[in-house]
């Protein structure tokens, strides 16, 4: 969310490239010795190709960033939910509920 947030943020900037995060090379660093690293998730991110860029060179698309981000805060607050949901089953079984 930190990306979409860069982008949105930086919509009027001119020349502000937009970025995204290519989440194959992401895994994939993840996987690999060592786990998750901040090199890794370096090499994930990639700069978006606009589908009609900006005269002033600023490739960010606020209505496609801003889908993006609505869909991400949904499936945070779904998953969220879940697992909240799984904490207070565990904590009334070992409570004896």
């Amino acid at each position: 969310m930190g990306l979409l947030a860069s982008n949105i943020a930086n919509a009027s900037t001119p020349g502000f490239k937009a970025k995204d995060l290519d989440f194959q090379v992401a895994l994939q660093a993840a996987e690999g010795p060592g786990g998750l690293s901040a090199a890794g998730i370096g090499n994930a991110v990639k700069y978006r190709n606009p589908m009609s860029p900006s005269m002033d060179g600023n490739t960010v698309e606020l209505s496609t960033e801003q889908t993006a981000f609505a869909e991400n805060a949904v499936q945070y607050q779904t998953t969220l939910s879940f697992l909240n949901g799984r904490i207070n089953t565990l904590t009334r079984a070992l409570r004896g509920e």
